[in-house]
């Protein structure tokens, strides 16, 4: 008998136990909850922007009326000469009446402008599907609209969030969310821009990515500070 045989016979005679039983994931974050402080969304807003601060990513709180106005401004202070940003998104309309200068869709297969994609163009703005307060993490779901490469190329990555999809855990997005009806094969948690410490175990960031990641939180005029 060889020793793989030897093995399989001495794991088949093995005494069969009882399968673990799948932990109540669903009654421990019932719990953390019933014991954490209770949440508003003024908290969530609050930490949300301390924990983006502290992964260093910028919140800046805006309305829905002046957002691309505000855009616009932080497209000059930073001297951007080409945004990116998907044609077909919910917020292009909008985007495009700022008269923002270089202004650029995502038009185009990758492969028919990958050296200006990757050498001229300065910041990218896309939509986000929530955010988690806990963490300060951006949810972000690429689609035909807003690619992947537009958070993932540009030096600066500016992002549209939402203050009503604020979470206060990872879990309770997905829950109520309903992430188990569907997902994109391309589900993304960004906190702050990019980073890695491979090197030397000193950390740096913009090292495969954005340099800057801009949070434009969409807020209520009395929520601004």
């Amino acid at each position: 008998m060889s020793a793989r045989d030897n093995i399989l016979r001495r794991l088949r005679a093995a005494p069969q136990g009882q399968p673990p039983m799948a932990p109540d994931v669903a009654a421990f974050h019932a719990a953390v909850t019933a014991a954490a402080a209770p949440s508003t969304r003024a908290s969530r807003i609050e930490l949300f922007c301390d924990k983006m601060a502290f992964w260093h990513g910028e919140v800046i709180r805006v309305t829905r009326a002046d957002w691309p106005q505000k855009l616009r401004e932080l497209c000059v202070a930073k001297g951007v000469r080409s945004l990116l940003y998907g044609e077909d998104s919910a917020h292009a309309a909008q985007l495009e009446a700022a008269s923002i200068d270089g202004l650029r869709p995502y038009d185009r297969p990758i492969d028919g402008w990958k050296k200006e994609l990757f050498e001229d163009t300065d910041a990218g703005l896309s939509a986000t599907r929530g955010g988690i307060a806990e963490t300060g993490t951006l949810i972000v779901w690429p689609g035909a609209s807003e690619p992947r490469l537009m958070s993932l190329v540009p030096p600066i990555h500016f992002a549209l969030l939402d203050a009503n999809q604020l979470y206060d855990t990872f879990f309770q997005a997905m829950i109520e969310q309903r992430w188990s009806d569907g997902m994109p094969t391309n589900a993304l948690l960004v906190s702050g821009p990019s980073k890695t410490a491979d090197i030397q175990v000193t950390l740096a960031y913009g090292a495969h990515g954005p340099k800057e990641l801009i949070v434009l939180l969409l807020v209520n005029e009395e929520e601004r500070p």
